[in-house]
């Protein structure tokens, strides 16, 4: 797929999240934090539905995104809240800050597979001692693992499982189904949710 192509399907994208929610798991996460901290990093914010939320609940959030339309959309959204930042970013050159909660919902599996371990830690590395993290990754079964325009990371159940060593997890789901994309395109889904505490 070409560059416009794939910037075309992302505005298309973008028109139908605007009106979506923020995700519920993103308030089970906020109940599980306990931090005094209440910094949050929302990782891969899209529109930032998730970010509406977090901001009423009181935290700094620190949002990013590599797409700049979603940039442009967060920063016209968000330009009057002080304590929001959002920046023009991937996972790998993001400016990790200490956070109590970190959010990567349906974002984590586009980093470039060579580079998720360095990007996994800077995310552990991040996260405090009783911080709460919740996102998705992307198993072996999905159809764009192997059929994407760009590499994809995918992980093995015990591969995630390692991730979250020195974690609690609280809530791990498994989705492993057909069904369909936000822009209503068919596709076989394989999609781990978790919610886990940082125990260390």
């Amino acid at each position: 797929m070409d560059d416009q192509k794939n910037r075309e399907n992302w505005r298309k994208f973008y028109e139908k999240a605007l009106n979506r929610p923020h995700s519920i798991r993103t308030e089970r996460a906020v109940y599980l934090d306990k931090s005094p901290t209440k910094v949050v990093i929302d990782c891969g914010c899209g529109t930032g539905s998730d970010i509406e939320y977090l901001n009423s609940q009181n935290y700094e959030v620190f949002g990013f995104d590599i797409n700049p339309d979603s940039v442009a959309i967060c920063r016209d959204r968000f330009g009057g809240k002080p304590r929001v930042h959002v920046t023009q970013s991937s996972f790998s050159n993001f400016q990790y800050v200490d956070a109590s909660l970190i959010i990567a919902n349906a974002s984590l599996f586009f980093v470039e597979p060579s580079q998720f371990q360095s990007v996994w830690s800077s995310i552990d590395g991040s996260l405090i001692k009783g911080g709460v993290f919740a996102g998705d990754f992307m198993g072996k079964h999905d159809s764009w693992a192997n059929d994407f325009h760009t590499p994809l990371t995918t992980l093995t159940k015990n591969e995630l499982l390692n991730l979250f060593s020195n974690f609690e997890i609280i809530e791990l789901n498994e989705r492993d189904e057909d069904g369909q994309t936000m822009l209503g395109d068919s596709k076989h889904w394989h999609i781990y949710s978790v919610v886990a505490v940082k125990r260390t």
